[in-house]
């Protein structure tokens, strides 16, 4: 039996496999933006012949299919959601205009806010009330509803958020909302906030609502397809997703909380992320993700990776839990350009897959980060993607040479110039998830993956003064292998807001253990192995206006004491943060979180190849710039064994990534068969 991860990328979409005895194998195939699922099916046709059967054969004996995608953040950064309409109390239709009455940049008077989603004519105002502890106030006024349904039938809205004032304390009125929606219009799709998020904060609320709903439509309509085609294909197994929280759901969980799929890509490469932190027994790492379009970085500290539910994307809030990733707009196909003080930039815009850097011959003239690598002699053009795509060398020179013209510079200056902003712009945003988290990334290795990272990884953790690199052999496709690492995984939130001190023992048990048979059951309709369950909760000193996720597990829930324990856990993890505590000071608890999690258990017992003695001899050498032209050896990743060692200059290709190590360097293979490189 095969579990089969695909992870969708801007410029090539990513493939592994693993069998019954922990052999894993990978491909690759261009992504295809207008319909992701042309690319997945490819993909899969390339699996199977590198397994030796065909596509029919191998979805037949796949039992478990997880699939990263970007279909919810494609819909929301290039604004082609649903027609979203917004039904909401009397009078609160503006919520998502005043926001939180904050900025961006609170300096900058002039910068517009970001534009909402649902345009003021699409919002419906209900008359109805609850009171702030969920009591009815006004009942919904059924001619109200009328005419906002009505409204919402003239406008065309293909998709309906529902948030109604303290809904998630007694969602009756929503309730009604949504039974008569589907009875007037059952043709659209309804998302309610009681559903997608219930807890307190309106803006937080009714944004997350929205967002659910503008893209609900779009990713059901996808997944829903992937699912029918694979199914004709042949899969027997089951189709999972993985959520931006860094556990997977079916189709149909997924498509109900569409805005949780976010960061589902990046979200694999997490999971893999803890996954190699676990098998080399290294606590603390900064996974750094390279691809063709973007770079996503995050952090594993003591093992773990860290949640949070302060979530924006393309200007808009999602309050659901994810892992706290940060992307930056730069890849390999990344693009330089030369602005009028004849300044070099590079990025934000990538040529993407299509038609992508000039090299790739689709079409494309700007000069990107992949075509001064080629400039550099850092790929071999020859041998790109095993010699499958062969690189047009010449189109890189003459991209570059443009950006070289506009610089009075010569053609290997402007490219060492491109390779020396992109690594910049990417250590400043290592400094980001970092520095400005209190973090010394001078005490963390840098897990590089992707398919572009080995070749910027060394100079990246030079610039931040990293020591450590850890390449695996599965770097560049990392996040498809790490979604084969990823639990089942429901969680569920309930605010109860309050001041700690007076909440009783009695209330904290009854209101978690609630939680945790709802999520447990949920979880049992999908999965029927080992089940465990997480536990947190949101705090705040009672002066604040932002809450701290806390983790509660670990605790005596039995002792009369817990309400101490928790004000205690609040009171450390403030200090990690934010440097202080305040024990003297009211906590106020907010918001109650479990998680349900499926655990399955990884099937990479496999990846540990024989140790070796035999001598590390290089397949050729080539000419490459190292702080001028230099003849250096190239190795072949899949030939370096556990216990071999060299010292750069040096190349290590594999078929779909390029490690660079640079003079005086120092690689040793592991005994995973992964390389451990020693910064000089």
């Amino acid at each position: 039996m095969y579990t089969i991860g695909v992870d969708v990328g801007g410029t090539y979409t990513d493939l592994v496999a693993t069998d019954a005895s922990g052999r894993t194998i990978f491909a690759k195939s261009p992504s295809t933006p207008a319909d992701q699922s042309i690319g997945v099916m490819t993909g899969l046709e390339e699996l199977a012949r590198r397994l030796n059967t065909t596509r029919a054969e191998m979805l037949a004996a796949t039992d478990r299919l997880v699939h990263g995608t970007t279909v919810a953040t494609n819909a929301l950064l290039e604004r082609k959601g649903a027609k979203v309409a917004l039904l909401t109390t009397e009078g609160h239709r503006d919520v998502i205009e005043m926001r939180e009455g904050l900025k961006p940049d609170r300096y900058d008077l002039r910068s517009p806010p970001p534009e909402p989603l649902v345009p003021r004519e699409l919002r419906f105002g209900v008359r109805e009330r609850l009171k702030a502890n969920g009591e009815v106030l006004i009942p919904v006024d059924e001619s109200s509803l009328d005419e906002a349904i009505a409204g919402i039938r003239k406008l065309g809205a293909t998709s309906v958020a529902v948030c109604f004032l303290h809904s998630y304390l007694n969602p009756v009125h929503e309730l009604t909302a949504v039974e008569r929606l589907a009875k007037e219009l059952p043709d659209v799709i309804v998302s309610r906030s009681s559903d997608v998020l219930p807890q307190i904060k309106e803006y937080e609320r009714v944004s997350t609502t929205i967002v659910n709903a503008y893209v609900e439509p779009i990713v059901r309509r996808y997944l829903t397809s992937l699912e029918q085609r694979l199914k004709e294909a042949g899969l027997k197994g089951s189709l999972f997703v993985i959520l931006s929280h860094g556990g997977m759901a079916p189709v149909e969980e997924a498509s109900r909380l569409a805005a949780g799929t976010v960061l589902s890509g990046p979200a694999g490469g997490m999971s893999g992320g803890r996954r190699c932190a676990e098998l080399l027994g290294i606590p603390d790492l900064v996974p750094f993700d390279m691809g063709g379009t973007s770079t996503d970085i995050s952090l594993i500290s003591d093992g773990q990776a860290s949640l949070s539910a302060d979530g924006l994307l393309a200007g808009q809030r999602i309050a659901l839990r994810s892992l706290d990733i940060a992307s930056i707009a730069a890849g390999g196909g990344s693009i330089a350009s030369v602005d009028g003080s004849r300044t070099l930039r590079v990025g934000p815009e990538s040529a993407g897959s299509i038609p992508g850097p000039a090299c790739y011959g689709n079409g494309g003239q700007a000069a990107t980060v992949t075509d001064a690598n080629v400039v550099l002699g850092y790929l071999d053009a020859a041998a790109f993607m095993g010699g499958q795509r062969p690189l047009d060398r010449a189109a890189s020179e003459a991209a570059v040479d443009r950006i070289a013209a506009s610089m009075e510079l010569s053609r290997v200056e402007a490219a060492a110039g491109i390779y020396r902003m992109i690594n910049l712009n990417m250590a400043d945003g290592i400094r980001l998830m970092t520095l400005r988290r209190g973090v010394d990334p001078r005490k963390f290795a840098l897990l590089s993956f992707g398919g572009a990272a080995g070749l910027h990884a060394a100079e990246v953790a030079r610039e931040l003064e990293i020591k450590r690199i850890i390449v695996p052999t599965v770097a560049s496709v990392l996040s498809a292998w790490g979604m084969l690492t990823s639990d089942l995984r429901y969680e569920m939130s309930r605010t109860h807001y309050g001041k700690a001190a007076r909440i009783s023992a009695g209330e904290v048990r009854e209101l978690f253990a609630e939680l945790e048979q709802a999520a447990a059951g949920r979880l049992r309709s999908w999965f029927n192995g080992p089940l465990s369950i997480e536990r947190s909760a949101e705090m705040r000193y009672g002066e604040q206006i932002f809450e701290i996720d806390v983790s509660l597990d670990g605790l005596d829930w039995n002792a009369a004491d817990l309400v101490d324990q928790i004000e205690q856990r609040f009171h450390r993890k403030h200090e990690e943060l934010y440097t202080y505590a305040s024990p003297g000071q009211e906590v106020v608890f907010v918001n109650a979180r479990v998680a349900a999690v499926g655990a399955v258990a990884p099937n990479d017992q496999n990846t540990r190849p024989a140790a070796s003695a035999g001598v590390c001899e290089p397949r050729g050498k080539r000419q490459a710039f190292f702080g001028g032209w230099r003849e250096v050896p190239v190795y072949a990743l899949d030939t370096l064994q556990p216990g071999h060692s060299l010292t750069g200059p040096a190349i290590i290709e594999a078929e779909t990534t390029t490690v660079l190590v640079d003079t005086g360097d120092r690689v040793s293979v592991n005994p995973l068969g992964w390389l451990d490189i020693t910064l000089r």
